[in-house]
């Protein structure tokens, strides 16, 4: 697991899956989340404006990154 250091109080999960490489693009991103392809604390999560906040845990095709904030 990866550990993603983020600034500020949360990120919105989407964006996340972008700014941490999992998605090319934020249009993948949303595809994805849509589709119920990721996992969030374990579940599956369909809503790509979430917000992610310290600690959470989030899967994508069998990598896991953990948010940590600075």
């Amino acid at each position: 697991m990866d550990n993603i250091k983020i600034e500020g109080e949360y990120i919105k999960l989407q964006d996340l899956l972008k700014f941490s490489g999992m998605c090319m693009t934020g249009g993948h991103a949303k595809q994805v989340v849509q589709n119920g392809e990721v996992r969030v604390n374990g579940e599956v999560c369909e809503m790509r404006g979430k917000k992610i906040r310290n600690g959470d845990v989030v899967e994508f095709e069998g990598k896991e990154i953990k948010v940590v904030l600075i």
